[in-house]
Formats: structure tokens, C-alpha cells, sequence
């Protein structure tokens, strides 16, 4: 087993004097406040236990400020590279006609959207919010391992896990230098006012949610909250001339900037699903006039697609001249022959991915699954090949957490979160999702994981 890293040195100091039953108490009484705060999400699947509070483990995950800057210059280069795809594709479509990425896989994506041809956004900017799921493997190697720059989520956790420390842990975090995480809403709000229309004299901005029935809607009562603006829903909302209007007791009030939490589909159902109950009948032509700013913007979905995934490295360099500071999960897209015929040869070896599913599921690790699961994986494969990705089981690092019997080393992988408006700016941490089970590597809440507090040391560090 590694050394510990140096720089954790005073915190395990501190571990160390507290015996197990008070680190238990401690634990107790930060689910209890959690639940009593309301700070849940919803699972679906689950019909016995629809309203869940995400498991906190309160020995928290220590980068250091070296560590750090890596894993911020890497996140910022990732969502320039994006960012300059997103433009590319809805304008020259320059990296399809190189041939750097097929044209197909982009222009045939369902995410793609034709509506979005031609038209500019402010500073290019599509994904304005994007969370990067890293694992770390074996070697200490940091990987990416899927992007998200549709609507992701889990920031409200790192800001509620951190509250949650301060109360419950005061004398661990005692002149220890965390980098603060307070200012996400503040910096989310400064850039959905960036991207708004017009002279950015003071403009309206709200934040878009599906309803209380969707599975992060706390977190869309936290940002909203945490940014001082409106949660409204798509019923909440009218567009008049082209413009968005928000009603109010008053009449109807401007929106010029909305930070949405509802999916393309059902954003507008005049342009995209006719029977969504959820959207703003209107909205993409006001959008597309410019008199309304949408974050994210509509069509980033083919950016955060696991088979476009695979060629992210490579608009790294395409566009940026760069190589990728921080390296993709080794992947191979089962539409190609050959990579179809390696993940068949290989199946028990394999992760074998969904390329549009999210939260964990439809998911099959090789290693672990049963006969009968991997002849259902591989009928799948055969069946719809352009639908999956397989991967090497990676050995996810761990980190120590508390169980029922003891003090055990469970997986975990890291979501930051940027943000992007003018410029980049990332969260330091970000959302540290820890597998609870034993010998698990999911970590996914609605798979049963939990969260952990990030901390990012100031300073210099070994």
C-alpha cells in the first residue's frame, strides 16, 4: 500500500485522536441535519423510498494546492476545447470536413440540433456550467472519465457538504487553508449576467426547473437561492414579440438570462417535443433572436456524448495545439468493427457502456457480472452496436470512510464544476461521490453512493 501523502499529515493527526464511536455519533448527527434540512434527491425506481438524502461521509478528501492546479488547468482546457467544438459544428463544421472526428457520429447525434445552425452565441460559449467526472487509477494517474455539459448536477452537494463540516467538524478543519467553495452562486450569477442581451445594465435572470418532481430539484431551490433570482417553472413563463416575460403579481416582468434545468426536448414544445407540459412555448425564437440568453445552450448535448467522448483528445490538439493535461479512460466505440469485435472478445474484462444513459444504469462491468448478464450485454452489443462504448475496469483510487465496522477504504471518483462565461472559472474540489458498498465501483447516488467534502489546501504543498 502507497505511503500517505504528506500533505494529510495533520488531518490523519487529528483522525487519529477521536476513537471510532464519536467519529460514528458525528456521522449520525450529519445525516440527521441533512434529512432536516431537506437536502434530498428523488429516485425514480425506488417507489418504498422516493425522497433520499445523499450519504455523507464525513472524513473528508484532501487535494493538494499542486494537485489542484493540475486538475483546474485540465478542467479549464477540456471546456475551451468544447466550447470550441460546439461553435465549430453549428457554424464551418471544420473538424468533420478535416476528418478528425466522423461526420455522422456528430450530425446524426440525437443531441444534435439544427436549429442551432448559424447562429452565435455570446463569447462562443455553449457550456456555461460543466461538471467532469475524474477517477484516479492504480498509478495516481487522474482520468477523465465522461463529461457532462448538459444540465449537470450534484455543485449543491459540495456547498452543503462543506456547511455540513464546519458544523459538525469544526476542529478538524481549524487552521488547516481550505479554499473556500462559498462564491458558486455568486460566480454563476456574474456569468449568466455576462451572456445576458442588451447593455448588461442590471438584467432579470431566473432559473428554469422542471418541477418538484424532478430528481435534483433541491438543488434548483439552492442555486436559485444562492444567486438571489427566481425559480419559476415553464408555466411561469410567457413569450410576447420575442420576448421572455415572467408573470408576476404585478404583470409581466423581462427575463433576459435563464439558467435552465430542463432538457432540449421538452425546453419548447413548438420546436422540439409537441407534448412537453414542461417548456416555454416560444422560447427558441426568442433565443434565436437574441433576446434572451439560455445556459447551457441548446445542442450541447453532442459534446457530452461517451462516443464523441473518445475523440475529445484529439480536438484538444485540433484546436487548442494542445495535448490533453488531463487523459481519457483508455475507450473503444463498439460502432467500429474492430472495436466491437475486441469488446466481444473481451466481455468479462470490459465495462461496457450505454452511450445515452446517465446515473449508472444499463451499465455492465465485465469482471463482476454473471454468465447470463454478459450473454444479455452481448446480444445488446450485437443487436445495436452504435449504442455502446466499452472500457478497461478502472482501479478507482480510495479513500478512507466510515462503515458500520470500522474505518474502510471505499472508491471514489471527483466531479468538478466550471464555469464559463467570458472566461473559466472552476470550483475548487468539487463533488467528491464515494461508492458506500463494499467492492463496488459505482458511485452514482441513485446506485446507492454517497459524497464526501472536497477540501483543496491553499498554499503551496509537497
Amino acid at each position: 500500500m502507497d505511503a500517505p501523502a504528506e500533505h494529510t499529515a495533520l488531518i490523519r493527526q487529528r483522525l487519529a485522536a477521536l476513537d471510532f464511536e464519536e467519529l460514528r455519533r458525528r456521522a449520525m448527527n450529519a445525516e440527521r441535519e441533512l434529512f432536516n434540512l431537506g437536502i434530498t434527491f428523488l429516485v425514480y425506481s425506488n417507489k418504498n423510498a422516493v425522497d433520499r438524502i445523499l450519504p455523507f461521509d464525513i472524513i473528508p478528501r484532501v487535494i493538494s494546492a499542486r494537485e489542484w492546479a493540475h486538475l483546474e488547468a485540465g478542467v479549464t482546457q477540456r471546456v475551451a476545447a468544447l466550447n470550441h467544438f460546439l461553435q465549430d459544428i453549428y457554424h464551418d463544421q471544420k473538424i468533420l470536413k478535416d476528418g478528425i472526428i466522423p461526420a455522422e457520429l456528430v450530425l446524426g447525434n440525437a443531441n444534435y440540433r439544427p436549429q442551432m445552425v448559424g447562429l452565435d452565441v455570446p463569447f462562443n460559449t455553449y457550456i456555461h456550467i460543466m461538471g467532469v467526472d475524474l477517477v484516479r487509477d492504480r498509478h495516481g494517474t487522474f482520468r477523465v472519465l465522461e463529461d457532462n455539459g448538459r444540465v449537470p448536477s450534484g455543485v449543491s452537494y459540495v456547498v452543503e457538504n462543506r456547511h455540513m463540516m464546519q458544523r459538525v467538524f469544526p476542529d478538524l478543519m481549524q487552521d488547516i487553508g481550505i479554499r473556500p467553495v462559498d462564491n458558486y452562486g455568486h460566480k454563476l450569477l456574474e456569468a449568466m449576467m455576462e451572456i445576458a442581451p442588451g447593455d448588461g445594465n442590471d438584467p432579470q435572470v431566473a432559473l428554469l426547473s422542471p418541477g418538484s418532481y424532478n430528481s435534483a430539484y433541491f438543488e434548483h431551490i439552492f442555486l436559485a437561492r444562492e444567486m438571489g433570482v427566481p425559480l419559476v417553472e415553464g408555466s411561469d413563463l410567457v413569450v410576447e414579440n420575442d420576448r421572455v416575460f415572467m408573470k408576476t403579481t404585478s404583470g409581466l416582468a423581462p427575463v433576459d438570462s435563464i439558467y435552465r434545468r430542463i432538457d432540449d426536448a421538452f425546453l419548447d414544445p413548438l420546436a422540439f417535443n409537441p407534448d412537453s407540459m414542461l417548456g416555454v412555448p416560444g422560447l427558441l425564437e426568442a433565443y434565436r433572436k437574441g433576446n434572451v440568453a439560455l445556459a447551457n445552450a441548446i445542442g450541447t448535448g453532442v459534446a457530452d456524448d461517451k462516443a464523441v467522448y473518445c475523440y475529445v483528445p484529439r480536438m484538444i490538439k485540433y484546436y487548442l495545439d494542445q495535448d490533453p493535461i488531463i487523459p481519457n479512460v483508455d475507450t473503444r466505440i463498439c460502432r467500429e468493427p474492430d472495436a466491437l469485435q475486441y469488446t466481444l472478445d473481451n466481455l468479462d474484462k470490459l465495462v461496457v457502456k450505454p452511450v445515452g444513459e446517465a446515473g449508472g444504469y444499463g451499465i455492465t462491468i465485465g469482471p463482476r457480472a454473471s454468465a447470463a448478464e454478459l450473454e444479455e450485454c452481448r446480444a445488446k452489443l450485437l443487436a445495436d452496436p452504435d449504442n455502446y462504448i466499452s472500457q478497461p475496469v478502472v482501479d478507482l483510487s480510495v479513500c478512507p470512510t466510515v462503515t458500520d465496522d470500522g474505518i474502510e477504504p471505499r472508491h471514489v471518483d471527483l466531479r468538478p464544476f466550471a464555469i464559463t462565461g467570458k472566461s473559466t472559472w472552476v470550483l475548487p474540489g468539487g463533488l467528491s461521490r464515494v461508492a458506500l458498498k463494499r467492492g463496488t465501483l459505482i458511485v452514482n447516488s441513485s446506485q446507492g453512493g454517497g459524497s464526501k467534502d472536497t477540501w483543496v489546501l491553499e498554499g503551496s504543498t509537497p
